[in-house]
């Protein structure tokens, strides 16, 4: 007796799947050993703002395997995220970037333990936002500078690592603030300047090389009093993929990693690496230079 031919609703039905950890991230194994892979995967880290970088460093992470996260955003999304922002589709305008991003990380992983913050960091919240957490991940927008100075001085009291990639051009530069090592505001010297010239420091800090400069086509489009500039998809990505890699090295402690005032920039549209190094950070003789360029492109002049 032969058995009855499925029926059209039947083969249509999409195969079942089940999530087994082990097999989700079984390629990652060669690159990491088994025994690597659970550590990663028992890890916790902290990502604070989940837009370009952000969201780019969660979705990495998760498929790295990494299961624990503390994520902090207050924003939604808008039509403007769509060049750049991993969580921006049409079907999402509107919608918080933290819920939006907590659903991505749990269809990686639904077995992530992600403990949400839609306050974005506070004062009264940042020691929770920290918790447990082994290692920060800086991707606060550009300018928010006052609490992006609290988040690394916290970090540094209570001996987290803490890591920043910035998205420059259609590259990224990239510092570790390691808690025994040059600190944010050692390195970055902002301390008691106005508020254009510590944003000038900022920048002259994160990237002391400039490999992006040379191929900004239309300058304007940098306006600093209307808190906006150019960004790519390109920079977010690769971003997150220096992250993900340092992130990895220092979990697994693979090695030391260089940290502030040694500085990483890779430009992929010049095809340059360079390894920055800049003793006393923006009181070094070529960071006091390249502070006194940028001030008057930050003031419009």
């Amino acid at each position: 007796m032969t058995s009855a031919a499925p029926s059209d609703a039947e083969s249509a039905r999409p195969p079942t799947f089940t999530f087994n950890y082990e097999r989700a991230f079984s390629r990652n194994i060669g690159w990491v050993t088994p025994e690597e892979q659970q550590r990663l995967r028992r890890a916790r880290v902290a990502i604070a703002g989940l837009g370009g970088v952000g969201g780019a460093h969660i979705v990495t992470l998760s498929r790295l395997g990494v299961a624990n996260f503390n994520i902090a955003d207050f924003d939604e999304f808008d039509v403007h995220n769509m060049n750049r922002q991993a969580g921006a589709f049409m079907s999402t305008m509107g919608q918080q970037k933290l819920q939006v991003m907590q659903r991505m990380a749990l269809d990686i992983n639904p077995e992530s333990n992600i403990r949400l913050f839609p306050e974005g960091v506070q004062d009264h919240n940042l020691d929770d936002f920290l918790k447990d957490v082994d290692v920060y991940v800086d991707s606060l927008d550009l300018f928010v500078l006052p609490t992006r100075r609290k988040v690394f001085k916290r970090c540094r009291e209570l001996g987290i690592p803490a890591m920043t990639a910035a998205p420059l051009g259609m590259g990224s530069a990239f510092l570790y603030f390691s808690p025994t090592g040059m600190s944010f505001e050692e390195y970055f010297k902002l301390e008691g300047q106005p508020s254009t010239d510590q944003y000038a420091r900022f920048i002259a800090g994160l990237s002391p090389s400039m490999l992006n400069r040379k191929y900004l086509v239309v300058p304007e489009s940098v306006n600093f009093k209307e808190r906006r500039g150019p960004s790519t998809s390109m920079a977010c990505e690769l971003c997150a993929g220096v992250m993900a890699t340092q992130v990895l090295k220092l979990l697994l402690k693979r090695g030391p990693l260089r940290a502030a005032p040694w500085g990483l920039h890779f430009d992929a549209y010049r095809g340059i690496l360079k390894q920055t190094w800049r003793p006393g950070g923006n009181a070094h003789p070529l960071q006091r230079l390249l502070v006194s360029l940028i001030k008057p492109l930050l003031r419009g002049d």
